[in-house]
């Protein structure tokens, strides 16, 4: 009988060993360890103890007793009302009164028979605990979990052994070295578990750190980067919950909730290679400063050069002094009612109609007289696209022109073909950046170029990119996907690969939505009044319609109150308006 429970109790001590490695869970790793060893010598209670971050005491994380019918810590959700153990007293002094507190200390294995007759520990709290409770803590075995390096990361201790007829004995010489075992195999899970655990929160806390800086990279964007996680995971939870309809069967699990997570905070990762001024760029001559300046005095020269030129006519008396004065006065005024136009352009407030164009192209024709060298105190960069033979001053030059060095290449060939292996419908432009002066003034609706539209775009593609390039564990190998798509739309219109509803999964459709709910309601945008709720649900009704966002989970969004939760904890009071809910919701919902 013997030989057949020493085999039995190895073959429990194998099985432990292969389910605690596989737990990744903590609280359900904690109890496996506990009750393992409990069974494996038909204890009637233990204790877990961990040491603290601080390593100055033993904190309990999960307490059993069959007798007494205790489960608290772990996955029971009752918190151990017991202060931790101090592995020092207050004189800094080591705590080798206690029991387990010497076990820790010493990382040796203590085995007790009866706590009652046993002088070297303070079992006071113990026979206290006994007195209230009626019950009789008798055999002691207390075993010291030490990681792969030595250290100390907790304890174990087991109360009451039972024999077959479920009489308390002693801990046997027989099951003290399975438990060290067990304990060793179990510190070693723990500590793999901690470290894991390390790698997800510093991880995460980049992720944060990423999002962070971009949000304050450009207060364009401001909390964007936190937000759209928020709007996501409620999302994400109400498809979940759902109990019918094309959600009845979502789920995630604890794995894919963490994809979602890394997903959403890097969602913009690539904004990062978007230049702050494009993001900023609020007049269309603005590039890292507004050139509407270097215009304006361009100005102010010409209406000087008109001054001159009536005086000069005066001194050589060919013409009749009023004359001159009313040329000088028609000059003056048609140069000051030229620039308000060109500035009235220039803030972009206005749809640039084509008789604003060719009124625009007039003005550009107007010139003035540059008497100084132009390519004094340039960049290298800049001297580069200047032609390589000078034009001399004194130069008659237009008050407003596309120049050729106004086009500004990529820095290195592009290439496409990693585009368009990539799937990506949105491609490259011939140049970087255009800086024409009449090219950026004619800008038909806000303030960017084409060139400027695809900087501003091409994010999104950075963001796949950066994704893509970090090598993911294969239960992060969808981060790309999920993340890259919050640009797409479910008729194939969007961007960057043109993808369509069924080609996309339910996260990057999740966060589609969130991104543009997000988007909609932000207040810490400069360049733009916070809507509404109802208007903002109001137009995302529209963009269902349209097939831009999912239809599906845009009645899930509604119905499942997400706004509402969203609205309650990021937007303003004054943004938070009465929302008619029938009115939104499709007429066969």
């Amino acid at each position: 009988m013997a030989v057949v429970q020493k085999e039995q109790r190895y073959r429990v001590l194998i099985e432990l060993g292969i389910a605690l490695s596989a737990e990744r869970n903590h609280n359900r790793l904690m109890e496996k360890i506990l009750q393992g060893a409990k069974g494996m010598c038909n204890a009637d209670g233990g204790t877990l103890y961990l040491v603290t971050e601080d390593k100055d005491a033993l904190r309990f994380e999960i307490m059993l007793n069959d007798t007494l019918d205790i489960a608290m810590g772990g996955t029971t959700g009752k918190a151990i009302p017991f202060p931790p153990l101090k592995l020092h007293d207050d004189d800094g002094a080591p705590n080798h009164r206690n029991v387990s507190s010497h076990c820790a200390l010493t990382g040796t294995t203590i085995t007790i028979a009866d706590a009652y007759h046993v002088d070297s520990f303070d079992f006071s709290g113990t026979k206290s605990f006994d007195h209230s409770t009626g019950y009789r803590s008798k055999s002691f075995l207390t075993v010291p979990l030490k990681n792969y390096e030595g250290e100390m990361i907790g304890v174990l201790q087991l109360i009451n052994a039972r024999d077959e007829a479920n009489q308390v004995i002693a801990f046997g010489d027989d099951i003290v070295p399975l438990i060290e075992a067990l304990a060793s195999q179990a510190a070693v899970a723990l500590d793999n578990q901690r470290l894991i655990e390390a790698q997800r929160t510093l991880f995460k806390s980049f992720i944060s750190v990423i999002a962070g800086s971009i949000d304050a990279k450009s207060p364009y964007t401001g909390g964007h980067c936190h937000r759209v996680p928020a709007v996501t995971f409620m999302l994400a939870q109400a498809a979940c919950e759902a109990k019918e309809g094309p959600f009845a069967d979502f789920s995630l699990t604890e794995d894919e909730w963490y994809e979602l997570e890394i997903a959403a905070g890097l969602h913009d990762c690539g904004k990062v290679t978007t230049p702050e001024y494009i993001v900023d760029k609020a007049t269309k001559l603005e590039t890292i400063y507004n050139r509407i300046h270097e215009v304006r005095m361009r100005f102010e020269v010409a209406k000087r050069e008109a001054v001159i030129a009536c005086l000069d006519g005066l001194l050589a008396g060919t013409e009749a002094p009023e004359v001159l004065t009313r040329r000088r006065d028609e000059t003056l005024a048609r140069l000051d009612d030229d620039f308000a136009f060109v500035a009235e352009c220039n803030v972009g407030g206005e749809f640039m109609a084509p008789e604003r164009v060719e009124r625009l192209k007039a003005i550009a024709a107007g010139t003035w007289t540059r008497t100084l060298d132009d390519r004094l105190g340039l960049s290298i960069d800049e001297l580069r696209r200047r032609p390589a033979a000078p034009t001399l001053a004194p130069a008659v030059e237009s008050l407003l022109a596309d120049q050729p060095w106004h086009k500004i290449p990529h820095e290195a060939p592009v290439d496409i073909a990693r585009y368009e292996a990539e799937g990506f419908k949105l491609l490259p432009l011939e140049n970087r950046y255009d800086l024409g002066e009449i090219y950026n003034l004619c800008i038909g609706r806000g303030t960017l170029t084409a060139e400027d539209r695809f900087k501003i775009n091409d994010h999104i593609v950075q963001t796949i990119l950066m994704l893509k390039a970090l090598p993911f564990p294969r239960n992060l190998a969808r981060v790309a996907e999920w993340a890259g798509g919050h640009h797409e739309k479910m008729d194939g219109t969007g961007y960057p690969r043109g993808l369509t509803r069924e080609q996309m999964s339910l996260p990057a459709r999740m966060m589609a939505i969130a991104d543009i709910f997000e988007a909609l309601t932000a207040a810490d945008r400069p360049y733009k009044k916070p809507k509404t709720l109802s208007e903002s649900l109001k137009i995302m009704s529209f963009m269902a319609k349209d097939q831009h966002i999912d239809p599906d989970l845009w009645l899930l969004f509604l119905r499942s109150g997400v706004w509402r939760r969203y609205a309650d904890e990021y937007l303003r009071p004054e943004q938070v308006d009465r929302v008619d809910l029938a009115a939104l919701l499709p007429a066969s919902a």
